[in-house]
């Protein structure tokens, strides 16, 4: 539902008294702010990051999967876009406005308290004279404007404030010179050599130009307002403040009005289920409707370590998550778009990679750039990603678990659609004895891992479902039968001598990716087997209570070295806890979780057990879809 205020009307964005969230985290020995300090907006078709300083430090336009013009998050030459008082890096306090993906950061100085917004600006359906070239969902009455605004207010005293924007090309490669376009100091534009990229700085401060950087200065009063926008594809940018603040408005409501679509229940967590579901419309490509697993490249799994990838891609194992959280939130639609990006990359013989870039792309060649010096020393930086073309078994469940869960919630499923269902099953049927690398990716050998058996058993299982709801039942009979001995399968070869689920066959360790088999409905709620599997890897798999994917000591997995628990797994683990009854236990754990996330209330890929520092790309869907999952779980379990 909609924030409001107490007259009941939608909370407006001039509305500066309402309770802001806790500071955050202060100054680090690092020159790098933690990851989980970032702020995180988006149009749906670019995102950024925003550091506690109020500097932009990732962005890439003009879309998400595009070479950054911010991206000092990854070395601090390779551009930034600064905006804040002069004598103050750590704010007092951020938040987002309720409802919104607009951020506010504010300062107190010794002379005056200073407030920054910051939006990827929102406007009604612009193409109205042509069709888009690179929508393909059906349009809606709102698309990005393109458009990058920030405001900044003088609420009490008088504050000096500095503006400093120098966008660098091409990952921090190309930089660009800036020109006026006009008689006043209001607008510049900035080229790089070699690339077709132009931003164009709009703003009501006096701009100065010095080759690549962008500067204002201004003392603002109490009251005063300034704003500056950078704008991009031909946008309109505003001219005057009140311009700016009309587009500033307009997106804070379109945001209050999509989360009032959704379905929240009257919990205290439920903050926790609406900033998710904001993350992740703010990471599903608009155009196409795949969900991005994560806004950013190479930050970290490990500190200083070289477990660094792009995730900047659509993970076909994030389908079955993504449509039950969004159907159990509400938002239909957006699982409707997701489904159909599905549908578009899955050829009609069943042929499916793991992963697609969010225009659909196959092929996502991963390269390093060494220019870069990463994430507080974290190297390489690498773009695309290798495992595009890795041979994993779990992408058929994932796709038939999701049609058969569109299906039931639809209650309704397409029959054009019974060749690729068909062709996806045989797909499993052909593969499951085979090994692969596994739901981690892992670039060591191939294994026979049981989280792959797993998602092989629900392809033939919801294929089978699928089959008796179209009256094939032949068909039905058969893939069952299969299913059945898939499952016995895994019963005989994947289990430790206590009855425990175990990484792969042949092998005692343990993988938080078998807490799947309670969520997938592998076996019965009561089962032993069920119970010894999610206490075990709660027992044994966990560090101060939150869980690892796998111990890398026993697993080859073509790295060396440590890294964190991932988050996700904590969640799935309190899922399971559910499933199986400890509900005491899993309100505890969740408990936990929702403390560790940032100050605004978003995750990364993993945390660090001693220090509770998020790890990994950020903000990260998979996390945010577990959440929702885990969190429901715990809600329902204590509803019932």
């Amino acid at each position: 539902m909609a924030t409001t205020d107490t007259d009941g009307e939608p909370a407006q964005p001039d509305d500066v008294t309402q309770e802001a969230t806790p500071p955050a985290s202060g100054p680090s020995t690092s020159a790098f702010p933690p990851i989980g300090d970032y702020g995180f907006i988006s149009d749906g078709e670019v995102t950024a990051l925003v550091a506690p300083s109020g500097a932009i430090e990732w962005m890439s336009v003009p879309r998400m999967d595009a070479p950054s013009v911010f991206g000092a998050i990854l070395g601090r030459h390779a551009g930034a876009f600064g905006l804040g008082p002069s004598d103050r890096t750590v704010p007092d306090a951020r938040r987002y406005l309720p409802g919104t993906m607009v951020l506010e950061t504010s300062w107190g100085t010794s002379t005056g308290w200073l407030i920054v917004r910051d939006v990827l600006v929102m406007g009604p359906w612009h193409h109205q004279h042509e069709r888009s070239g690179t929508h393909k969902r059906p349009p809606t009455d709102y698309d990005a404007e393109h458009i990058l605004l920030r405001t900044v207010r003088c609420a009490s005293g008088e504050v000096q404030v500095v503006m400093d924007c120098e966008p660098v090309a091409d990952y921090g490669r190309v930089p660009v010179v800036w020109s006026y376009t006009g008689d006043d100091y209001s607008q510049g534009v900035a080229r790089a050599e070699g690339t077709d990229l132009e931003l164009v700085l709009t703003s009501d401060m006096r701009l100065g130009f010095e080759g690549g950087l962008a500067t204002a200065r201004t003392l603002l009063k109490e009251g005063e307002e300034r704003f500056v926008a950078m704008s991009w594809h031909g946008a309109v940018p505003p001219r005057t403040f009140a311009e700016a603040y009309d587009k500033l408005v307009w997106t804070a409501h379109h945001w209050q009005h999509w989360l009032a679509r959704g379905n929240f229940p009257d919990h205290p967590w439920r903050s926790f289920l609406q900033r998710s579901a904001l993350t992740l419309k703010g990471l599903t490509y608009a155009p196409t409707g795949a969900i991005m697993a994560a806004a950013t490249t190479s930050l970290p799994e490990t500190p200083q370590g070289s477990r660094n990838y792009d995730y900047r891609y659509s993970w076909i194992r994030d389908s079955t998550f993504a449509l039950w959280a969004m159907y159990t939130l509400g938002f239909d639609w957006e699982a409707v778009d997701f489904f159909s990006f599905l549908l578009d990359v899955a050829t009609s013989d069943g042929e499916v990679q793991i992963m697609y870039g969010i225009g659909g792309e196959a092929e996502l060649p991963e390269r390093e750039l060494p220019h870069l010096p990463g994430y507080a020393g974290a190297s390489p930086v690498r773009i695309g990603n290798a495992a595009y073309d890795q041979v994993q078994h779990d992408v058929w469940g994932a796709i038939l678990d999701s049609v058969y869960l569109h299906a039931k919630v639809q209650e309704h499923i397409d029959e054009r659609i019974w060749p690729l269902m068909e062709a996806l099953t045989q797909r499993a049927m052909d593969a499951w004895r085979e090994p692969d690398r596994g739901i981690w990716e892992v670039r060591g050998e191939p294994q026979h891992f049981v989280s792959s058996k797993i998602m092989c058993w629900v392809a033939l299982d919801r294929g089978a479902r699928i089959a008796r709801m179209l009256e094939q039942t032949k068909r039905a009979e058969e893939w069952s039968a299969l299913a059945d001995e898939i499952r016995d399968d895994v019963l005989t070869h994947g289990l430790d001598e206590r009855g425990v689920l175990v990484q792969r066959y042949g092998s005692d360790a343990l993988d938080a990716s078998v807490l799947l088999a309670p969520l997938l409905r592998f076996l019965p709620q009561d089962d032993p087997r069920l119970r010894a599997t999610v206490l075990a890897v709660a027992d044994e798999l966990t560090v101060d209570g939150l869980v690892l994917r796998y111990r890398p000591e026993e697993t080859d997995d073509g790295f060396h070295g440590e890294e964190g628990t991932f988050t996700i797994c904590s969640f799935w683990l309190v899922s399971a806890l559910v499933e199986i009854g400890e509900v005491d236990r899993a309100r505890r754990l969740c408990e936990k979780l929702l403390s560790l996330s940032g100050d605004l209330q978003l995750y990364a890929e993993e945390l660090d057990p001693r220090t509770g520092k998020h790890l990994g790309n950020f903000p990260q869907a998979f996390t945010h879809l577990a959440l929702v999952n885990a969190v429901m779980h715990v809600v329902r379990a204590e509803e019932s």
